[in-house]
This record gives C-alpha cells, structure tokens and sequence, in this order.
C-alpha cells in the first residue's frame, strides 16, 4: 500500500468535488490511502507537491483543478504553466497524476470531472499509480 496525497486547486468547488471523488475512489479500491491538501489556484499545484514530496511523506501525488476559457490570456497563462510545472516535478522523478482540467466551459468541465462521465479525476489518480508503479520497476 502506498500514500498519496491529492493535492486540489480549489477555485470551482462544485467541480473540484467530483474531480476528487473519483482520484479518491481509485486510489482507495487500489488499496491506497490518501491525504488531501487545498492550495487557492492551479498555479500553486506544482509548488505544493513540490513541497509536499520533500517531506518523504508520500508515494505519489494526483493534481486536481479545474480551468476555464475567460476572456483574456490568463487561461494560457495558468494552463501552459501549471502543466508545464507539473511535468518537470514528473521528470524530477516524482509520481504525479496531472488532473488539471482545461476546458472552454463549465460544461466540458462538468462531463470531464464527474465520476459518472469523463471521470479525470481517476483518470488523474490512474496516472500517478502507474508513474509510481515504473519508478518502483527501475529502481
């Protein structure tokens, strides 16, 4: 059993809530146990797990957010940098699942985050299994 820690950008509660039920639900029937941390945006994600992974506390971590298409450059700001950092903690070696949802929608990112329909969030949680699960193979 390993630990994971879902780390949540909370600014679409309503959104966040159904990305986290299905990472939790998958991580949970795989035998894992779960924390969950709350960070205001999906810029802040990378530097949370960042931080969070200096701890040694945790196997694997699941990103979760959820971006929307305004009407002015901020969404490719936020899109491009937070996968962007995201990767590199990956590349570093790290675990992690990157459920950051961007869409140019509510709608979009209701089908793509509920557990009944795109289920991101699992497939987020999904990912970091399976990065943990290469890193234990080569280790």
């Amino acid at each position: 059993m390993a630990k994971f820690l879902i780390v949540e950008a909370r600014f679409y509660a309503h959104l966040n809530d159904m990305l986290i039920a299905g990472a939790r639900g998958a991580l949970e029937a795989a035998g894992h146990s779960v924390d969950l941390l709350t960070v205001p945006g999906a810029l802040e994600l990378p530097g949370a797990i960042a931080t969070a992974a200096e701890s040694g506390r945790y196997d694997g971590f699941v990103a979760l957010g959820v971006v929307i298409r305004g009407e002015t450059y901020h969404f490719e700001i936020v899109a491009g940098e937070s996968a962007r950092g995201l990767m590199a903690l990956t590349m570093d070696g790290l675990a992690v699942g990157n459920g950051i949802l961007t869409t140019e929608n509510e709608a979009q990112a209701i089908y793509r985050a509920d557990p009944q329909q795109g289920n991101k969030g699992a497939g987020a949680a999904e990912a970091a299994m399976a990065l943990l699960a290469l890193r234990e193979k080569f280790a």
